[in-house]
């Protein structure tokens, strides 16, 4: 329950007591790439992509389209947000939904 109290020197105040909050103050956190499924994009493309951006191997960008495609999305790459935000431009810049996700510990 949060608890609230007025100033009576200063009427106007008021103060909350909230729950402490982590702030993101630095980019080493874990963040996942995400590719999110669309019915545009053929499975080569994905499979393509995957390989020239994120260095998947044949097998490895295969399995992640199927994933996409049948789940919607998936995380594909694991890494800082700095590392991973060149891939996530690339892979948009090509056409794909993708996002950066913060990783819940």
């Amino acid at each position: 329950m949060r608890e609230m109290s007025v100033s009576f020197d200063n009427p106007k105040r008021i103060e909350l007591d909230l729950p402490e909050v982590d702030l993101l103050t630095s980019g080493e956190e874990p963040c996942s790439l995400i590719v999110w499924n669309d019915e545009v994009n053929t499975f080569e493309w994905v499979i393509e992509t995957l390989m020239e951006v994120c260095g998947h191997s044949a097998e490895q960008a295969e399995q992640c389209a199927y994933i996409i495609h049948f789940q919607g999305k998936y995380s594909v790459k694991q890494g800082t947000y700095e590392e991973l935000k060149p891939q996530c431009d690339a892979i948009t810049d090509r056409g794909i939904g993708a996002t950066i996700e913060v990783v819940a510990e």
